[in-house]
């Protein structure tokens, strides 16, 4: 008997806001493979990530946010991270074994899709756009180095975007 090949994995890193989860929904119905927010797996196995981020802090989130990256790359399909997953080792090595997707986006862009709770990194910040952008440049360079293509959300309609990458993802295998 023979065992079925290994699903189709692409992975999509980027700052918080860069539409991660919603290009990555509409490349993993292009490409006909599950979509997985590791976010949003993190949340429902733990709670909350303000909380964890509250209660717990930042390493032990990073932990749990690991632990679902190692978890979701061994299923396939079109996977997003969270923001900062990247500033893991161990994630940043998980990730060179798969085609990665930087998705990257300019301030004035951002500035619209960062308002409002759930960004624990921005919470009770007076100017959440600066502190988006200097965790943006401290972590800018890990995208970089993880990514097999560089594609910019801040205009291109996300329907696009999606149909750019799963073309490219096509190509790729």
């Amino acid at each position: 008997m023979m065992s079925s090949p290994e699903p189709s994995t692409l992975v999509l890193v980027g700052p918080m806001a860069a539409g991660k989860t919603s290009v990555g929904r509409k490349v993993a119905r292009l490409l006909k493979v599950p979509f997985i927010d590791t976010d949003k797996r993190v949340a429902a196995a733990h709670g909350p990530i303000p909380q964890i981020f509250a209660e717990h802090g930042e390493v032990r989130f990073r932990e749990l946010e690991h632990a679902a990256v190692a978890e979701a790359l061994a299923e396939g399909g079109v996977v997003s991270l969270g923001g900062g997953a990247v500033t893991d080792a161990g994630t940043r090595l998980l990730l060179t074994r798969h085609p990665v997707v930087f998705l990257t986006v300019d301030a004035e862009a951002v500035a619209h899709r960062i308002a409002g709770p759930g960004r624990p990194l921005l919470a009770g910040e007076t100017d959440p756009l600066e502190r988006w952008q200097t965790i943006f440049d401290a972590r800018r360079a890990w995208y970089e180095q993880v990514a097999d293509l560089t594609v910019d959300t801040s205009r291109t309609p996300m329907r696009a975007l999606a149909e750019r990458i799963a073309a490219w993802r096509k190509e790729q295998q």
